[in-house]
């Protein structure tokens, strides 16, 4: 796992925590400059997905979540001011929060769906959509037809956005293994997130509506009075299609 550092390490610390299989920078280097100015901004690149360290492979989240924790005690005294977790990176931040192992004063989950299941129904959703998505992550297409063509008709209908979530992968990263991917992919799902959780923590949501009501229920489930802030939009098309709405937005939450 490698941790990349911007802006004055005076400022209030704000970490990003990529989503499922993507690379740091296609994840984070819209907002990056916009963040820049007033925080100290660290992005998680997670073991297996950095190109720098190509024999790693995703353990699981609970030993990629201890790397972190050890990160923070090593190199920030123990304290994030805030950290904002990309879908899968949601997951991260709810597991600091509720972990308690380090101090951690605002989490931000984005469009996380938090979706949980048991090992046989996990192994079999990892089994086959990991080896359908994986061609993406290392080429940055499809290999089969079908799938690609229904990929051509989304860009056509939704273009801004369709473009803007395939550049969060990252482009083809040929070092990715399918391991790692499915590695990710499945402990996400069997990782658990306790229920009610009521930390010193203060969690904000940003809950894109057009996922879903099952999503705003599962937030209430996790999270004792979470702050939920409603964008009628697709998951996380604040982040990739309006940059300095989503910036503002969490400045406002971080500085006020």
């Amino acid at each position: 796992m490698k941790v990349y550092s911007f802006g004055w390490e005076d400022a209030p610390t704000l970490m990003l925590l990529p989503g499922t299989w993507c690379h740091w920078k296609g994840n984070f280097e819209r907002v990056l400059p916009l963040l820049e100015p007033d925080f100290h901004v660290l992005i998680v690149s997670y073991d297996g997905f950095d190109e720098t360290e190509p024999e790693t492979t995703f353990p699981t989240m609970e030993q990629e979540v201890l790397q972190i924790e050890g990160y923070i005690k090593a190199k920030c005294g123990g304290h994030l001011h805030a950290a904002y977790g990309c879908s899968l990176g949601g997951s991260f931040v709810g597991l600091l929060a509720a972990r308690q192992n380090i101090r951690l004063d605002i989490g931000i989950l984005g469009s996380s769906d938090l979706d949980q299941s048991t090992p046989v129904k996990a192994r079999l959703m990892t089994d086959l959509l990991a080896p359908l998505v994986y061609p993406v992550v290392t080429e940055g297409k499809f290999k089969l037809g079908l799938l690609n063509r229904r990929m051509e008709k989304r860009m056509l209908e939704q273009p801004a956005y369709v473009g803007a979530f395939m550049q969060m992968f990252g482009g083809a990263r040929p070092y990715v293994s399918l391991k790692s991917c499915k590695n990710q992919f499945y402990s996400d799902l069997v990782t658990p997130l306790p229920d009610g959780l009521d930390t010193e923590t203060e969690i904000h949501v940003f809950y894109a509506l057009k996922m879903g009501e099952q999503y705003r229920a599962r937030y209430f489930q996790h999270f004792k009075n979470p702050s939920i802030h409603e964008q009628d939009q697709q998951h996380e098309e604040l982040l990739v299609c309006y940059p300095e709405e989503w910036a503002k937005l969490v400045k406002e939450i971080c500085l006020k």
